[in-house]
């Protein structure tokens, strides 16, 4: 096949089925959910005394409040979004979250040392705006409440 053909078959290729899109966003929520749990918000639970002191330090009156919000929105929330377990409501308090952490914390930092969290912003953003997917357990309760 030519590459003029192979362009245009690609360029025409009707949109995803639903069932690859259930798929991939089971992988997705599985590999971000984990990763933000374990890699991230895992060592901030229980929060040390120099994370709640950088979190008072950004401004907050209730630091010791806002750095569990923190660690509990990134490990309890990653681990809800990889069983996709209250996605959209796990994935808000992870944008506001990763929100704070990458315009406030790291604002000052070049763009390779916020990028991580940026990925995590759209991530979650992605996932609040589309849910969990077919397979979940938040399709599953919704089944069995209807």
């Amino acid at each position: 096949m030519s590459l003029i053909k192979l362009l245009k078959k690609s360029l025409n290729a009707p949109a995803m089925d639903h069932r690859y899109a259930d798929v991939m966003l089971i992988c997705t929520r599985l590999f971000f959910g984990l990763s933000i749990a374990f890699a991230h918000g895992l060592k901030k639970i229980p929060p040390s005394d120099h994370f709640i002191e950088f979190v008072g330090s950004l401004g907050f009156p209730y630091a010791v409040f806002f750095a569990w919000q923190a660690g509990l929105s990134e490990f309890v929330g990653g681990i809800c979004i990889a069983l996709g377990l209250a996605t959209r409501v796990s994935a808000l308090t992870l944008v506001g979250t990763m929100f704070i952490a990458v315009f406030f914390a790291h604002s000052s930092d070049p763009f390779k040392k916020m990028e991580l969290g940026l990925c995590y912003l759209f991530m979650a953003s992605l996932l609040m705006a589309l849910g969990a997917g077919r397979y979940s357990l938040d399709a599953l309760l919704s089944k069995k409440l209807s």
